[in-house]
């Protein structure tokens, strides 16, 4: 039996060689990444490849090395893959640009729409990006927002995204897909949950609390130490506190901000109910135009990817490749195809920054249905 040290030697040897074969490698995508750039023919060439592959594999001596044989060759053709796209933005071809820059977002004549009724978190959201003087109304839904600015009814809608403590609203995902609107900033809110009810209200009076649904898990653990209590969700916070108010059972609460309080004529019961006390919902604002402003340094994306072993991996490879930082990932399902998904991604950087147009160059290229979701 060989020696430890020595069987340790020999696959050191090895891997020399292998790094010095995958040095020659890389020099001639190179060359590769230069006919291509003369010819104008893509980088991704997946029925190349997929024949590449099952050569090699072809020659392999066990079901095991087989199977290594691929993934192997796979990372090696990605790396190649990763370095003609750095060498295509090196030397000036750049995909069409879709997003006009400019200097910063004038709303001064704007129209925001936000979905609820007066003192809803969308309208508080709206209040801190564009100023509590904004020319704004509101409607019954989400959908209803983007709608308006398709219809060019509004310039901009404010919506939210992603709760700290409740996770994302899908919903808002979805419509990202389904509307030609586009990110174009960003709002964090503190989030305090309050149990609003009448003037003459006790909490011991207290059989059934309306809220948002998102509220309502938002709250989940005082409302479990309510157990007799009925919970219905509402569209809106803001809706809540309004029925609560035209109703005047003296059994109803809502779950809103204390605020709604004083715009619907209600008593706060109880405040900061919510289970985390550093709660906050992030919210985005769309609008109908590609812009995005010079202050811009996040990028939010979705794709869908082939169903296949491997696929989400090599799409993330592109920002790990290119040094991208990515500070969210999400997926919803695609509908008529039962356990598919589209892909969300937010990560940091600018569009002009060449490791992001080398990132956005291979996820178009070897993903389906790539779009850019806005610059913020």
């Amino acid at each position: 039996m060989k020696d430890l040290l020595d069987i340790r030697k020999d696959i050191d040897k090895i891997d020399e060689q292998i790094v010095k074969l995958y040095e020659e490698r890389m020099k001639l995508t190179s060359d590769v990444a230069e006919y291509k750039i003369n010819t104008g023919k893509q980088v991704f060439d997946k029925e190349r490849e997929e024949s590449k592959l099952a050569t090699l594999q072809k020659k392999a001596e066990s079901d095991f090395t087989r199977h290594g044989i691929r993934e192997l060759f796979e990372q090696i053709m990605a790396m190649s893959r990763k370095k003609q796209y750095k060498l295509l933005t090196e030397h000036g071809i750049m995909p069409p640009q879709e997003f006009e820059p400019i200097h910063t977002l004038d709303y001064s004549n704007a129209r925001i729409v936000f979905q609820g009724l007066e003192g809803a978190y969308s309208q508080l959201a709206m209040e801190q990006f564009f100023g509590e003087n904004c020319n704004n109304f509101h409607v019954e839904s989400w959908k209803d927002a983007m709608e308006a600015i398709k219809n060019g009814e509004a310039d901009y809608a404010v919506l939210p995204i992603e709760n700290s403590s409740a996770g994302i609203v899908s919903e808002n995902y979805d419509l990202l897909v389904e509307y030609d609107n586009y990110i174009v900033g960003e709002q964090i809110i503190r989030i305090d949950h309050a149990l609003l009810g009448l003037e003459d209200a006790d909490e011991r009076d207290i059989r059934t609390v309306y809220s948002h649904k998102q509220s309502l898990m938002q709250c989940s653990e005082f409302l479990d130490s309510h157990a007799d209590w009925e919970k219905f969700s509402v569209s809106n916070n803001a809706v809540a506190a309004k029925k609560v108010k035209e109703d005047g059972e003296i059994s109803q609460a809502a779950i809103a901000s204390a605020k709604n309080a004083q715009i619907y004529g209600l008593k706060v019961l109880r405040n900061s109910i919510q289970n985390n006390k550093n709660n906050s919902t992030r919210f985005i604002v769309v609008t109908g135009k590609k812009v995005y402003t010079d202050q811009a340094d996040r990028i939010s994306i979705c794709f869908e990817i082939n169903h296949e072993s491997g696929a989400l991996y090599h799409a993330l490879s592109h920002f790990i490749y290119n040094g991208l930082n990515m500070t969210n990932i999400q997926s919803r399902p695609l509908q008529n195809k039962n356990w598919e998904y589209r892909f969300f991604v937010d990560f940091e950087g600018r569009f002009e920054d060449h490791a992001v147009q080398n990132a956005l160059r291979g996820l178009r290229d070897e993903t389906i249905a790539f779009r850019i979701l806005g610059t913020y």
